[in-house]
């Protein structure tokens, strides 16, 4: 898809450098987190690997990488049938406020629309990134009446 010079695709393994720079920005700027750039250059390769764990859509404008995210499916017996959950945004700062994220979260939406198989979107924003939670709600995603619970090795 193309959209004023801007061009949502699926990932290729040609991308995983862009991708795990973005993810290791994403994680300093939102949670100030310093993730490992081995492990995370494994796991990005380990998507590529096995499309059962999920796929990245890039974000361009013109020749340069701008965005991207990762889309990994739960299985919903609720529903009998997949939703998307939304992972690993990330937007360079510049072209932030730009319509990328629409971009991106259109052409989700528009493949679930598409697929009698896929039910919806999901996504967990950190609590404090109040301005990545009004570009959701703008976009007509709610706040539903669940909390994430979590146990992560540390």
């Amino acid at each position: 898809m193309t959209d004023g010079g801007l061009t949502i695709r699926p990932g290729e393994p040609a991308d995983a450098a862009a991708i795990v720079d973005f993810q290791l920005r994403m994680a300093h700027e939102t949670e100030e987190l310093g993730l490992d750039p081995e492990t995370m250059s494994r796991g990005v390769a380990a998507v590529f690997a096995d499309p059962g764990k999920g796929r990245y859509w890039i974000a361009e404008r013109g020749d340069k990488t701008i965005g991207c995210l990762l889309t990994t499916f739960e299985w919903s017996d609720w529903r009998n049938g997949v939703i998307l959950w939304v992972q690993s945004v990330y937007v360079v700062s510049e072209e932030r406020g730009r319509g990328v994220y629409r971009a991106l979260y259109e052409r989700l939406k528009r493949q679930v629309d598409d697929s009698p198989d896929l039910k919806g979107i999901r996504l967990y924003v950190e609590k404090r990134n109040a301005a990545a939670q009004r570009v959701y709600e703008r976009l007509g995603m709610t706040r539903e009446h669940y909390d994430l619970f979590e146990w992560l090795k540390p």
